[in-house]
């Protein structure tokens, strides 16, 4: 934890530029302990609450001086630690630092603040005829999602936030305000400071401003959900889609354990319980006609069975809601349980190969946990579901993450696809990245020489 006298002081001097915006209140210290996923909370000394990028060039100023930890905070729907305070500090919620500053239709392009979600720019987006298309499941900010590289449903087509983020405006660890990139679509003018920024976590500075691409609605929207005898069947029709060049806006797998999770949660749906694929097309009419005929075509090869199809808007949005809802849904496999959520990515050509080894390490540790994925992009989700409290489950809970993440390199792929790093991906990084993890600590140091922004995440300094 930070020096207390330092803590002090750090408080009285943001109680002077924040007023009652700097909370030290018990009950907002909880909801900024931590986030979604399993790790253990932390309370935050107080909580800091800016509206302007000046404001918050203020408040990691006065950390800076008196080396008191920052951590950013968006909606807390992160899943591997990141929002936790490990040494108390300040807890910087962005939230209300949520405009949406410009919509710039002719460049497909929109200028926004960190806290405006993505659902909330998409609706101010519904009259233009645009769209911004990256989506995780979770109703996050955008800056969180740009601070963990999020990705989603749509990324097989789309992309990440890797692709989607052009330009930011940052607060460096002592208060220096910087933008990196433009509005171009393209730069070759030094080093890509905005590409180092998204995925680094809050760790190498605040994110305060985002310019980001936009793409059209598309004319024709398709959905669908089909059913597969086995994973490898599934996953194999999803490959030879994709070596065919086959457009695909979203493909994802759920296999037969999160399906009868779905059917309990919703009584709307009655699907077979094997591995599906949920499935969507964008494009125009006769466009989509092709894509579903050719997919239907190869998934006739590989034995789909129980398509069905929803073209109309309620139709798909009850579809996604299911898959959505996913991790709510499991839940309700066992009432009353906390879930151990992990993910790995590997090539595509590895998925099948790597959600069997998945499959059973759950099923020797006599564990539930549905499986979910991206399978377009080779990422998959685990949700290990285990009683509170219980020691023994969560070990062999973390055994089985360990398996599939050590599964994961050996394949060529990686630990994590999309949910970041934070502490709990924190073990495998020099595994990973070997020396090109040292070269990560060095970025740290020197950007953040006092280690006060989101210590203990992604990299472990000394200081």
């Amino acid at each position: 934890m930070t020096d207390q006298m330092n803590i002090v002081t750090t408080i009285e001097d943001l109680k002077a530029i924040l007023g009652d915006r700097l909370s030290t209140g018990q009950s907002v210290r909880d909801l900024h302990s931590k986030g979604e996923g399993y790790a253990s909370p932390v309370l935050p000394d107080a909580v800091a609450y800016p509206e302007t990028t000046q404001e918050v060039s203020d408040i990691l100023r006065i950390c800076h001086q008196h080396k008191c930890p920052v951590v950013p905070f968006g909606v807390g729907s992160s899943l591997e630690g990141h929002v936790v305070p490990l040494r108390g500090g300040i807890s910087l919620n962005m939230t209300r630092m949520n405009k949406v500053l410009d919509i710039l239709p002719e460049d497909l392009n929109a200028v926004v603040q960190p806290g405006v979600t993505r659902t909330q720019l998409n609706e101010e987006l519904r009259a233009t005829g645009l769209m911004f298309t990256v989506d995780p499941g979770a109703d996050a900010t955008m800056g969180g999602m740009a601070a963990t590289r999020a990705s989603g449903t749509n990324t097989v087509r789309y992309g990440t936030m890797r692709e989607n983020v052009l330009a930011l405006e940052v607060v460096l660890a002592d208060g220096t305000i910087i933008r990196t990139g433009s509005k171009a679509r393209k730069s070759s003018a030094g080093y890509d400071l905005t590409h180092l920024m998204i995925g680094s976590e809050g760790t190498l500075g605040i994110i305060t401003e985002l310019t980001v691409r936009l793409f059209g609605q598309p004319e024709t929207i398709s959905a669908a959900t089909c059913a597969f005898e086995t994973i490898e069947d599934a996953v194999n029709s999803v490959i030879m889609a994709i070596q065919i060049g086959l457009p695909m806006a979203r493909i994802e797998l759920v296999d037969d354990v999160q399906i009868k999770a779905i059917n309990a949660y919703n009584d709307a749906f009655d699907m077979p319980e094997k591995p599906h694929l949920f499935l969507e097309f964008h494009g125009s009419p006769a466009g989509v006609q092709e894509q579903v005929e050719m997919f239907q075509s190869i998934t006739d090869d590989f034995g789909a069975s129980d398509f069905q199809w929803a073209s109309q808007t309620e139709d798909r949005n009850r579809l996604w809601a299911a898959r959505h809802s996913a991790y709510y849904a499991a839940k309700g496999l066992r009432p009353g349980a906390d879930g151990l959520v992990t993910d790995c990515c590997v090539p595509i050509s590895k998925l099948s190969e790597c959600i069997f080894g998945a499959k059973q390490a759950i099923a020797a540790s006599g564990l539930i946990s549905p499986v979910v994925g991206h399978v377009g992009d080779g990422n998959f989700h685990l949700q290990i579901l285990i009683e509170p409290g219980n020691d023994a489950e969560l070990k062999a809970a973390k055994d089985v993450a360990n398996t599939v993440n050590q599964l994961a390199l050996e394949l060529g792929g990686t630990v994590t696809g999309e949910h970041g790093v934070g502490t709990g991906k924190l073990a495998y990084m020099q595994a990973e990245h070997g020396a090109a993890h040292a070269v990560m600590g060095t970025l740290k140091r020197a950007l953040d020489p006092e280690n006060i922004l989101n210590p203990g995440k992604v990299v472990l300094l000394n200081a």
